[in-house]
């Protein structure tokens, strides 16, 4: 175990007052924060490049053994506002769907909903650099994060795939959470919750700071209504069963 702890973090908004916790909190001492795309988040996990991730929990079954760290995690109750399947035609003309290399999750949801929820089966195609310009016609794209805060007027369809989840199971959905596949130390861990609790806790600040960052865009809702950060049951129900259905 190393004396510092490598940590990956989303640097999208959502993951925002996680990132002010773990900065302005005396943990900022022992921790070598990296920020990262999701799917890099979970590459770096995977490969042992860091002891702590804020991963996709799609790669839960990859990993040989884990540990989820506290109790904060990226989750949504319906509606997340920042994970879509945008679209120019109704779900059930869709012919193809480009997934966002960004994250394992989103696309896996994606993946379970069109199978079991919508009942369509479109041919699923992984995405390259500016494939949101391929999304015309029959084809959709997944896009999440940051590039999905003003989509509204670009298509005529947009599935917030969060909401969809809510709608077909009852349950909240994590689109990711703090997990580490080496031993870190009960006081470590503890701190770790701690600082992340710091930074929920001056949640207003970082939408003030980040406000700046999207004048345009209502970070005050998106940070307190559509984002849940508290991992409890009733999000642990909504991820053991988006897990056993990927198993």
């Amino acid at each position: 175990m190393n004396s510092i702890l490598r940590v990956s973090v989303v640097e999208y908004l959502n993951a925002q007052p996680l990132i002010y916790g773990l900065e302005n909190h005396s943990i900022s001492n022992k921790i070598y924060l990296s920020k990262d795309i999701p799917s890099e988040c979970a590459r770096k996990l995977l490969s042992n490049e860091v002891d702590v991730g804020l991963v996709p929990v799609a790669i839960i079954p990859a990993l040989k053994r884990h540990k989820i760290i506290g109790n904060s995690c990226i989750g949504a109750i319906g509606k997340v506002a920042s994970v879509l399947l945008c679209s120019q035609v109704p779900l059930h003309e869709i012919n193809k769907v480009i997934l966002d290399y960004h994250s394992r999750t989103s696309v896996k949801l994606v993946q379970i909903l069109s199978k079991y929820y919508w009942k369509i089966t479109p041919d699923f195609v992984d995405a390259k650099e500016n494939y949101i310009n391929e999304i015309e016609d029959t084809t959709a794209g997944v896009i999440i994060g940051n590039r999905t805060f003003h989509l509204n007027n670009n298509y005529r369809f947009i599935y917030d795939l969060s909401e969809a989840w809510y709608n077909f199971t009852k349950l909240p959905f994590v689109f990711a959470a703090w997990l580490g596949n080496n031993d870190i130390s009960l006081e470590l861990e503890h701190e770790f919750n701690e600082a992340i609790n710091y930074g929920l806790q001056h949640i207003d600040e970082v939408i003030q700071q980040q406000q700046k960052i999207f004048p345009n865009y209502n970070v005050d809702y998106y940070l307190k209504h559509n984002i849940q950060f508290h991992l409890d049951s009733a999000m642990q129900n909504g991820l053991e069963l988006f897990l056993s259905y990927i198993k």
